[in-house]
Parts: structure tokens; sequence; C-alpha cells
């Protein structure tokens, strides 16, 4: 007997199973439904537009794809207004890390911006801390239910605010206390990345990490300027890096300067599917740029942002781009690794990651699916047909 195997995507039970890697998560923006009703009564947090969980989780989507601004906004506002305790950001931080251990996420970087969490009296020290208790005992709860997942921090400064080397000296004092990186984040149109050129010279010199919003709703110049001007390790989002890049009608392919520098440099795109088609970038996710930059061996990555308001996950992530582009565990297993490798810890902790958790975790999901899809046939060599 010989066998033949005939090309299939993976299951949604295999992606949910295979071994991911987040950048780029708002832990203000995947807060559980329940979670921010609960934290409301208990912080005596008024406004909720619901009270019941269920119904605030379908505000929450449907407000974030109203093509409001004002309304996306405002969930924020909910989000964050129930995160002004030590308990409460050590509680969302924990379910945070539970949340994407059982996913399948085995290392994320999650931000947040400490500046937005002390209405009620607590520190910028003392959110750090709580934030990075959290993310502990999430980790301890994860392995106690069979998952293993390693999240670090990023401290994000808000662009329209002034606290930016504040915030990167704070992120500086704690990077080897759970804090992995610096961000900025917030409307990019009026607020370029320059207005805080002082926080990403301090970074640069103390040799720490730094990634920056560019390139999600203001197009080429932000991702210039965070690159040229700011020094940034990463883009979060970048996908208008397509912009610089031209399919002509015989399907040759022609990368402007920016683009090239981008592919050429490996500098990581900090990619969100479902939550670029909330903000426009794309009307579907078969027309996302992530298709083309894949193929173009971009240093792209596949991330969340906003899992509550974008109502996703890293493997609802990954189950559109399969059925999008008909993605095989080996372009899971890609994007899985093109994360690691520009993930903020050091570089001999990424490559254990990838030898250790992520080839092998990737490589027992190929087994299994070549046994599943493997259909014995006749042979004629042997039975003489």
């Amino acid at each position: 007997m010989t066998s033949q195997t005939t090309a299939k995507s993976p299951t949604p039970d295999q992606i949910r199973r295979a071994p991911k890697v987040l950048l780029h998560d708002h832990l203000d923006g995947g807060l559980r439904p329940g979670t921010v009703v609960e934290l409301a009564r208990e912080t005596g947090y008024s406004g909720l537009p619901e009270t019941d969980p269920e119904k605030l989780g379908v505000w929450f989507r449907r407000a974030a794809d109203s093509g409001s601004l004002e309304r996306y906004l405002e969930t924020f506002s909910h989000t964050v207004g129930v995160m002004q305790t030590r308990d409460a950001l050590v509680r969302v931080a924990a379910e945070c890390a539970e949340d994407l251990a059982a996913d399948g996420v085995v290392y994320a970087e999650v931000r947040y911006a400490p500046e937005q969490h002390l209405e009620q009296g607590l520190t910028l020290e003392q959110v750090v801390e709580a934030v990075d208790e959290g993310f502990r005992e999430g980790e301890r709860r994860a392995r106690g239910n069979g998952h293993r997942i390693r999240v670090g921090a990023l401290l994000t400064a808000m662009r329209h605010a002034a606290r930016a080397l504040e915030i990167a000296e704070l992120a500086n004092r704690y990077r080897d206390r759970g804090v992995v990186g610096f961000d900025i984040a917030g409307a990019e149109a009026g607020y370029p990345p320059t207005r805080h050129l002082d926080a990403f010279e301090y970074l640069k010199r103390e040799n720490n990490h730094f990634t920056i919003h560019a390139g999600e709703a203001f197009g080429l110049p932000s991702i210039w300027q965070a690159l040229q001007w700011c020094g940034a390790d990463r883009l979060g989002h970048g996908v208008r890096i397509i912009d610089d890049i031209q399919v002509r009608e015989d399907g040759t392919v022609v990368l402007g300067r920016l683009a090239s520098y981008v592919r050429d440099k490996r500098i990581p795109l900090e990619l969100c599917p479902s939550s670029n088609l909330q903000t426009g970038a794309a009307d579907s996710y078969a027309e996302h740029p992530i298709g083309l930059l894949r193929e173009l061996h971009f240093r792209a990555t596949v991330n969340t942002d906003n899992r509550l308001m974008s109502h996703t996950s890293m493997s609802r992530e990954f189950e559109h781009l399969v059925d999008a582009f008909g993605y095989t565990l080996d372009d899971m297993q890609w994007f899985s690794v093109n994360a690691m490798k520009s993930a903020f810890i050091p570089f001999d902790e990424r490559l254990a990651m990838i030898n250790d958790v992520i080839k092998p975790g990737y490589a027992e999901l190929k087994s299994e699916w070549l046994f599943q899809h493997t259909t014995p046939t006749r042979d004629s060599s042997v039975t003489g047909d």
C-alpha cells in the first residue's frame, strides 16, 4: 500500500492548540464583559450602557463596528473606567494571561498606559506593580490548567499627552521586572511621534526597546517618522506600508524605497487584521494587505489589538486568514516564528522559545494532520493491476 495526502487547512481545534506569539494586544481592550460588569459594581463606576455581560459584549462589538470614532473611543472609557484600583488591575491582568494561554498563546507582549489608571490615587509605580502581579498570577493559573505562557508588559505613553519621557523612564526602571519595552499610542493624525523625541532618545541611550503605533490610520509619513526620526524597533500596525507597494497589471510587484527599507531591514509589522478592517485599512480579510506582505516575505506578524472590541482572539485571527488565503500550519508557524524573532526579550530566550516550544508544537500538529489526512490507496506494483 502507498499513501497520498490532500491539501487541507488546519481545523479550528488545531489552530487553537498551535503555539502562537502575540506582540500587539491592549490590556484595556481585552477585558471579559462579565469582569467589566463586576468591577463597575465593586468600584462604583457608573455609566455602563448594559449591565448584563452578554448584552454588554454585544454593545462593545457593535460600538467598535459602528464607524463612529466617538463610539469606538467610548468603549475604552468604560474599560479604563473600571481599571482604577490595584485589585482591579491585578484581576484584569491575570485574566488576560489566562485567556491568552487557553487560546494557545505561548508568549505575549501586552501593552497599557499607566497614566490612564491614576484616577483613584494610584501612583505610576503602583499601577505597573499591580499589572505585573496579575500577569504572574495568570501565568501560574495557566500552568495549573496545563497551559504554558510568558507575558511581558509594554508601557504605553499617550501621544496626545506630554508624559512620554516620564513613562519611558518608568519602563526603563522596570525593564527587568516584567516590563520589556515602551510604546506610544493614540490618534496619529495631528500627533506625530516626533513630539516625543526626548523619550525615544532616552530609550536609545539606555539600549531599551520600543515600538510605535504608526501606519494604521495616517499612512507612510507616520511610518517614515517612526523609523527614521524616532528609531522604532517595530511598527505597531504598519499596515499602510502597502501604499508604497505597486502591483502592475502584469502581476509585477514594485516596492517603493520605504517599503524596500522596511523589508530589507526586517522591521516587524504588528498587523491586526480584524482591527484593521474596523478602521478601514481593508474591506475584507481576503483584501487585507497581509496576504501580499506574506508573499513578499516582509517580517509580518499576526495580532489581536483589542480582543473585546474586535470580538477576536489569536485563534480567530488565524481562522480568518486560513479561510481567506488557504494558510496551512506551515504558514502559521512562519508568522509565529516571525513574531518570536521580533519579541523584546533577550536573543537566547527567543531562540529557546522557537526551538523548544514553537517548532516542536507545530511539528506535533503537522504529524497529527498528516495521519488524519493520509488515505490508503492500492499500489499496482503489488497487486498487478
